[in-house]
């Protein structure tokens, strides 16, 4: 390969500025560039990933994948639910897809016609067991929170409304995979779920959110990521529980897409009380304790309770908890989901702090600009720009407390508070509506729906003249706000 870098030099009749940034300079296109390229050609592939469905054929995926889509594509349509409805779908056909292939191909393994039953645990929006179930699997999804979609799948889709505790009630023997998909709090339990249910249970996990046993999980190793970590740790749980554990990535439009499946075990049928004795041990050793690197939590465990690796397991854990829980201190998440996102505060209480924080940046610098705005104010204040932190800091304590108690605090309401506030970089200033981009048509709906806060709160009103501004400029042009997606629907 051949690389010129004659037409990188400048010349006086083309007037190239380089700045380093959009234009390269040519000693560095000529000096740096070709080498770093020479490099990244002959590198290997150094990634902590196993590469992208490494587990299936490729080409049996692409085609029930292609499948899939077109038989579902009309849930896109029709979703019920807040969230983005192409992701959503998309991501779990592909899901679906992938779960289809590994059993068809585990089948054929074992040589077997009826096709595998399963149970979703933390089954969310149910379309995963829909797709499942309406291909031919027979199957299950629970949830702590019946969603709105759910009967829109009809009686052939089995999804039920209950929390999943893991203790000896909440087992399935009658499944033969445990699936969980964005599972949660539930997901490190699963693998120990489908060991205690039966000899032959398997587990798909595909982990997004990290918990422990108890509550959120915690990096110990700061060479890896916190995901990489993670990853490790519950192939660590799915070996402590006695499988073969592999890892897999989804081609999903996701950043959080490793699977990890556990579909054997690594011991005799004949060993699963010693076995279960293990895990007993294991999960008990999880309370404040470390987390230890792939392969060598067993070993460690089985030391400090005074076995050899390998050794049958003692009594199991001496902590007194609720009978058939496995650990105490597992709490299942709320059935009402809680919104902490700033937008049930008071109106009152939410106006006041945008109040305070505007005064605050108005204080600051005066606007310098050339030309007066066309609003017809000569010299428009928009203000100076402060950090978080210097807003925080010009709160008082209760305030300050109640923003604490919302997911992202103070900085969450800002940004709920487009229409007045820039928040960049954790810097926070006042909007300038002439710098806006016109608004696409599908914003055009929501025109004059709201009163410009400009024109009510800033000294010196709205810097863009009543036609021009997105917002009522007073109650007389304020217009009926349009009717949301789930009303439409009702219609």
């Amino acid at each position: 390969m051949c690389i010129k870098f004659s037409s990188a030099r400048t010349k006086e009749s083309e007037r190239w500025h380089s700045d380093g940034i959009v234009y390269p300079k040519p000693t560095w296109l000529g000096e740096e560039l070709l080498a770093k390229l020479a490099r990244w050609c002959v590198e290997g592939r150094q990634s902590g990933f196993k590469s992208t469905l490494s587990l299936v054929s490729i080409m049996k995926y692409s085609k029930a994948y292609q499948e899939l889509k077109e038989k579902y594509k009309g849930m896109v349509k029709v979703w019920p639910e807040v969230t983005d409805p192409e992701k959503f779908v998309y991501e779990d056909v592909a899901i679906a897809a992938y779960l289809l292939i590994l059993w068809e191909e585990e089948r054929a393994e074992r040589g077997l016609t009826a096709k595998q039953s399963f149970v979703d645990l933390g089954c969310g929006n149910g379309l995963l067991v829909h797709i499942l179930s309406s291909e031919g699997h027979p199957g299950r999804g629970i949830d702590v929170r019946r969603r709105n979609i759910w009967d829109m799948y009809g009686p052939q889709t089995h999804l039920e409304e209950g929390a999943v505790t893991p203790n000896d009630n909440t087992l399935f023997p009658e499944a033969d995979w445990l699936i969980g998909n964005h599972s949660d709090e539930l997901t490190p339990w699963i693998p120990v779920i489908a060991a205690r249910s039966s000899y032959h249970c398997r587990f798909f996990v595909l982990p997004c959110c990290f918990f422990d046993f108890i509550g959120k999980y915690q990096r110990r190793q700061s060479t890896k990521t916190q995901y990489r970590g993670y990853l490790d740790f519950l192939t660590e749980v799915g070996s402590a529980c006695g499988f073969h554990v592999v890892e897999d990535c989804l081609r999903i439009p996701s950043t959080k897409r490793v699977c990890l499946i556990g579909k054997s075990r690594t011991y005799p049928a004949a060993a699963e009380a010693s076995m279960d004795e293990q895990r007993t041990r294991y999960i008990s050793s999880r309370r404040g304790c470390p987390v230890s690197p792939p392969g060598e939590g067993l070993g460690a465990l089985e030391a400090a309770a005074g076995h050899a690796p390998g050794a049958q397991a003692g009594q199991r854990g001496t902590e007194a908890r609720p009978e058939g829980l496995w650990l105490s201190g597992f709490h299942p998440r709320e059935k009402a989901e809680r919104v902490r996102n700033c937008a049930t505060l008071p109106r009152d209480f939410i106006d006041q702090v945008v109040l305070r924080v505007a005064r605050l940046l108005l204080g600051g610098q005066r606007s310098d600009a050339g030309s007066a705005p066309r609003g017809g104010v000569e010299a428009w204040n928009r203000g100076g720009s402060l950090s978080l932190a210097e807003v925080a800091s010009e709160l008082d304590r209760e305030t300050l407390q109640r923003l604490k108690r919302e997911c992202g605090g103070l900085q969450t309401l800002l940004r709920n508070s487009h229409q007045v506030f820039q928040v960049v970089n954790g810097q926070v200033r006042i909007r300038d509506w002439r710098e806006e981009k016109l608004w696409e048509e599908k914003e055009l709906e929501a025109r004059k729906t709201r009163i410009c806060w400009f024109f009510t709160h800033h000294p010196d009103g709205c810097v863009l003249p009543s036609d021009c501004c997105p917002f009522a400029h007073g109650p007389r042009e304020l217009r009926p706000a349009p009717a949301t997606r789930k009303k439409r629907q009702l219609l």
